[in-house]
């Protein structure tokens, strides 16, 4: 077993719980949702045999404390945690993988701090405002939907509403893993999403200009079994946005949760597929061939 190493990173306004594991090149993953570092535990020991992972609870969640009286979390401000533990703990850029409000998270992280991130696997990161129209209010109308829930009823039905958006199946798991772990921290950690967290996503814009000139850094991502949901529509706009593939990992919308051997798999894959790169660019950038930058 790969011994883990974890620390807490002071950032502005919060103290930041991290863990870090194995040997290789740094991948630091972002989960979504309420998902604090101990539900990214599967994923990241199946990739710890060939690279350094490194994960963390976003402030706010689980050990991630916010500073009594501080700023309430943004997505620019988990963005800058992540640059911040970055910083600390390498000096080589890192694969990123960021699943749902973790790719929104990572695509600011990109956009800010370029040479932090070799790689960004963004799969099914809400990028609405990439949408359609019609697609983009009914997104918009189930985020509301889940805050409304929240309100009226609690965080059951909150999650209800959420699993009905992502399109979850609670059975398309491997056979050897287990469902999620609920309790009294994963509800406070799901109030503290919906509170603070799904408001500043739904008001999030991205900088498509930063990252169409990053668009060879970024892999679009989407579930083999969620292509009928809001969310695969989101990743293949993005894909579209940025004239990129879209890649299709095992599983739904938390694929990395319930299928983390394939899922690995996969992100190794796609990490070795990126380093098929121009030598002639230092930073691992392909030109364009429309002629772009």
């Amino acid at each position: 077993m790969t011994s883990v190493q974890q620390g807490t990173l002071r950032a502005p306004g919060a103290s930041i719980f991290y863990r870090s594991c194995g040997r290789g090149r740094p991948v630091l993953i972002l989960p979504g949702g309420a998902a604090d570092a101990d539900m990214v535990d599967p994923l990241r020991d199946a990739l710890s045999d060939r690279y350094r992972v490194i994960t963390f609870d976003r402030r706010g969640l689980s050990r991630s404390a916010v500073d009594p009286g501080g700023p309430a979390p943004t997505l620019q401000g988990h963005a800058a945690d992540a640059h911040h533990l970055l910083a600390e703990l390498t000096d080589e850029p890192a694969y990123v993988f960021g699943a749902g409000l973790g790719g929104l998270i990572g695509l600011d992280l990109l956009a800010r701090h370029p040479g932090q991130v070799r790689l960004l696997v963004a799969h099914e990161a809400p990028t609405k405002d990439l949408l359609p129209d019609a697609a983009r209010e009914a997104m918009a109308d189930a985020q509301q939907a889940m805050l409304a829930a929240l309100r009226r009823e609690g965080v059951a039905a909150a999650l209800k509403r959420s699993a009905e958006l992502t399109g979850a199946d609670p059975e398309d798991r491997e056979p050897d893993v287990a469902g999620p772990a609920v309790g009294p921290q994963h509800d406070a950690n799901m109030a503290f999403y919906l509170t603070h967290d799904l408001p500043q996503l739904m008001a999030y814009r991205l900088d498509l200009p930063a990252l169409d000139v990053q668009a060879r850094r970024i892999a679009p991502a989407a579930g083999q079994s969620s292509r009928r949901t809001l969310l695969h529509q989101c990743a293949q706009a993005l894909a579209e946005a940025l004239e990129r593939p879209l890649a299709e990992f095992p599983g739904g919308h938390t694929g990395w949760l319930l299928r983390p051997k394939a899922f690995a798999a996969r992100l190794a894959e796609t990490f070795a597929r990126s380093e098929d790169a121009d030598p002639r660019l230092g930073d691992g950038v392909r030109p364009r061939t429309d002629g772009r930058p």
